[in-house]
């Protein structure tokens, strides 16, 4: 059984956030909305509570760091997509896409928001 349930993000400036994870969620497999007065949350494809989902809420006094959240592609054709729609969509590539030092597979690009929150999209085969 996979553990991961969901992720509750916050960021600074919903309006400037929203658009760019409109575009990379669904990408990523979050394809169903529910969102609410305070919260935007894209699920996977599944009923609720039992599928994983991302969910965005506004704090203006969030101030993004280290933290980064990671994701997997298929292979590396997906994560060279992925950072091509990162771009589009208003995000920063911070790193890649190219291998890392990590595994000798291990193909990533890592990014942030347009809020500064951090990212990764890997693909590795060990």
């Amino acid at each position: 059984m996979n553990k991961y349930s969901h992720i509750d993000l916050r960021v600074n400036e919903l309006e400037r956030a929203l658009p760019f994870y409109e575009k990379l969620l669904p990408a990523l497999g979050f394809t169903r909305t529910f969102h609410s007065e305070k919260w935007r949350v894209f699920a996977a494809e599944g009923d609720l509570p039992s599928v994983a989902y991302f969910a965005i809420t506004e704090d203006r006094d969030h101030q993004p760091n280290a933290n980064m959240i990671g994701f997997w592609a298929q292979d590396r054709e997906e994560v060279d997509r992925l950072a091509k729609l990162v771009e589009e969509s208003g995000g920063t590539i911070i790193s890649g896409p190219q291998l890392f030092p990590i595994s000798p597979t291990y193909y990533a690009v890592y990014f942030a928001d347009p809020c500064g929150n951090q990212f990764e999209i890997v693909h590795r085969l060990n």
